[in-house]
């Protein structure tokens, strides 16, 4: 424990948007902070020299994927993640409940845990709290998520109010098996779209928080409206000493519109994604670089940008490598997003530090950063 802690370190008096600082035992991390997702222990095309450059500050990976391949026993013989894959800054890794859970066809629920067959080769595995904390253990990350029920959207009350109670019993034996020492465990709040259970699996969660609390079931199918709506309720209640995690959200507007709401953390595979695709974040919204009206603009992404890619690239040559499906087209594409999502969230702490969030966040909304 006393590796890790909070510090609040200014907070907007009309919206309660925070900035802060978690002290980790692998660095410290500037909140609000957006987190690149490294799934299969790498973010996609990027290296950690990569992201280093960019200055992200904290990574993702997953417990289900990195269970299956190549197995946290051989990534605990490596000497834990930082060392398998060469990255010396903080990490967290999700307990692999989301992706299990949306295995629907392929999984069996009960209170022991979840069965599931694997989505690469069929065999047969088992999920639970207890081994869930073991795989974390062997992956070595500083953050590690606890195992939750997520439903998906829309779900009846019945059924949320049985998931949350069972995230909840789940949530108790992870903290009774969980890591120590160099790592912390996240409880993750639960109940769907009803605000009595988010104040139930919230308060409840909390007695199992010691450095951070995340908030889950969001960003899964619903409007945004009522996402923001579901955060606006929450707020009042979340735990100021500690910071508050909206797991999978990161498109622009959703980190304005959560840091708004006293959120401090966020992750999402979005920018890497579309980066692929050959879509581009940018300060005056997206743009899809393969259409045929970029084929001879030879201007950056983003004028305002000053990363690798936009001072070295145009859209034309950016174009050109989507449509010839070179990998290199989709790196530069991802290089370019991530850094203007974690840069997004760099200038949004700065906003706050200096007074000026309401602003900041009326100018973003005139050039329609809405995705």
């Amino acid at each position: 424990m006393k590796s890790f802690s909070f510090e609040l370190i200014k907070q907007c008096k009309k919206t309660g948007a925070r900035a802060g600082i978690l002290h980790t035992p692998h660095g410290d991390i500037e909140t609000p902070v957006f987190m690149p997702v490294g799934t299969n222990a790498t973010v996609k095309s990027l290296t950690p020299y990569d992201l280093e450059n960019i200055d992200a500050q904290i990574i993702l990976s997953n417990t289900y994927h990195l269970y299956l391949r190549p197995g946290y026993k051989l990534v605990e013989e490596a000497g834990g993640l930082h060392k398998f894959m060469g990255w010396n800054r903080p990490i967290l890794t999700d307990s692999g409940g989301f992706q299990v859970f949306s295995l629907a066809s392929l999984r069996k629920i009960n209170e022991e845990g979840v069965s599931f067959s694997s989505h690469i080769d069929g065999s047969k595995h088992i999920f639970t709290p207890e081994n869930v904390m073991e795989i974390e253990r062997g992956l070595g990350a500083d953050i590690v998520m606890a195992f939750d029920h997520c439903v998906e959207y829309p779900a009846e009350y019945d059924d949320t109010k049985l998931s949350m109670e069972r995230t909840l019993r789940w949530l108790k034996r992870c903290y009774d098996s969980r890591p120590t020492g160099n790592q912390m465990l996240f409880p993750i709040i639960q109940g769907g779209m009803f605000k009595d259970l988010r104040l139930q699996s919230l308060k409840e969660s909390v007695k199992y928080a010691e450095a951070g609390i995340a908030i889950g079931g969001l960003s899964v199918g619903e409007p945004k409206e009522v996402m923001y709506d579901i955060l606006d309720f929450m707020q009042p209640h979340l735990p100021d000493e500690m910071p508050r995690y909206l797991m999978g959200v990161g498109s622009p507007d959703c980190i304005l519109e959560g840091v708004k709401r006293g959120i401090d953390m966020f992750d999402c595979v979005l920018p890497t994604r579309i980066a692929r695709n050959g879509t581009a974040l940018t300060s005056k919204g997206k743009i899809t670089i393969r259409n045929a009206v970029y084929a001879k603009d030879f201007t950056p992404i983003d004028s305002d940008c000053d990363c690798y890619t936009c001072k070295n690239f145009t859209k034309a040559y950016l174009r050109h490598l989507i449509n010839v499906n070179e990998i290199t087209g989709g790196r530069l594409i991802s290089f370019h997003n991530l850094y203007y999502l974690v840069h997004l969230a760099k200038n949004i702490r700065q906003a706050i530090i200096e007074n000026r969030f309401t602003e900041f966040l009326e100018d973003c909304y005139k050039f329609n950063i809405v995705f």
